[in-house]
């Protein structure tokens, strides 16, 4: 006789500097949710973290859980080791099995920036819409990739992954790029990503302080982050032709961005018309961690 389903869904986001928790029953209710600071740097101390969450989750509800996770990266199809992770400590490490060993259960995980669009084309901002493009602009630059309510995963499981491309149509002033952690210059995601805005500023302040400010040298700073944004959302569009994008990550909250792109993106964009509609997420900072849950 098969053992009864878990009493309960429980997705993680793991996060470049937050790791959240979600509980949910199987009717889609949210139950409980935690966030904590991510353990930076520390392989064992990111199972630690998982741990606790969701044995304080099992403690408050007074039940287990299935467990989906999301991470800023994959699980290699060839190797079975995390690669492609912007939280380098994860890279090469069998993390699903040591979570499974850690946790006493089964454990799906999943690239975040996947969940995060899984969520919003089930039922946030991408929902009824054929192809659904989702973005993470956070600590790294992720994608995903939704055609008729299906994740695209691909034999190499990087559907989506256009933060490491480079940028497309550079300047002078951008070329060769910056370093990246996967070993080239110029990627996508050294210029969109919150610490690739701050760096382009010159430091001194975060993404979001440059985003609330208005003085002259943010502006400009600002402006060379919209154009380049629409730059590699456009050369999505000429690839995918996705019906609808929805941004997501701290960055997504940028309001400025959902009148300034797709004003820009014609300028690149191989049509004569853009239709592509450039959305927030529906169920905000929440997305993600929703769509880990769900992968079960």
């Amino acid at each position: 006789m098969n053992p009864p389903p878990p009493a309960f869904r429980f997705g993680i986001d793991l996060g470049g500097t937050k790791t959240e928790a979600i509980a949910l029953g199987r009717d889609g209710r949210e139950l409980a949710r935690r966030r904590v600071a991510t353990e930076r740097g520390s392989y064992d101390g990111t199972i630690r973290t998982i741990k606790a969450l969701v044995e304080g989750l099992d403690a408050e509800l007074g039940g287990t859980g299935s467990v989906g996770i999301g991470i800023p990266g994959t699980i290699s199809p060839k190797t079975g080791l995390v690669k492609n992770a912007n939280s380098t400590w994860l890279i090469g490490k069998p993390f699903d099995r040591d979570l499974e060993a850690a946790l006493g259960r089964p454990v799906r995980l999943a690239n975040d920036a996947d969940c995060f669009t899984l969520s919003e084309a089930s039922d946030g901002a991408g929902a009824g819409f054929a192809t659904v493009f989702g973005v993470i602009l956070g600590t790294g630059v992720g994608g995903g990739i939704v055609v008729h309510g299906r994740l695209v995963a691909g034999p190499n499981a990087i559907a989506g992954e256009w933060g490491h491309n480079p940028l497309p149509w550079p300047t002078d002033a951008e070329r060769p790029g910056p370093a990246c952690y996967c070993g080239r210059r110029g990627c996508i995601e050294t210029f969109l990503s919150g610490p690739g805005l701050a760096r382009d500023h010159g430091g001194g302040l975060t993404a979001e302080a440059i985003a609330a400010a208005s003085d002259p040298t943010e502006q400009a700073t600002l402006e060379r982050y919209y154009q380049r944004l629409a730059r590699a959302l456009a050369s999505v569009i000429n690839i995918i032709d996705p019906h609808v994008i929805v941004l997501g990550g701290g960055l997504s909250k940028m309001e400025p961005l959902y009148r300034t792109i797709p004003h820009l993106w014609g300028n690149w964009v191989f049509s004569d018309h853009v239709d592509t509609m450039l959305r927030p997420p529906a169920h905000g900072d929440s997305s993600g961690v929703r769509g880990a849950a769900w992968l079960w």
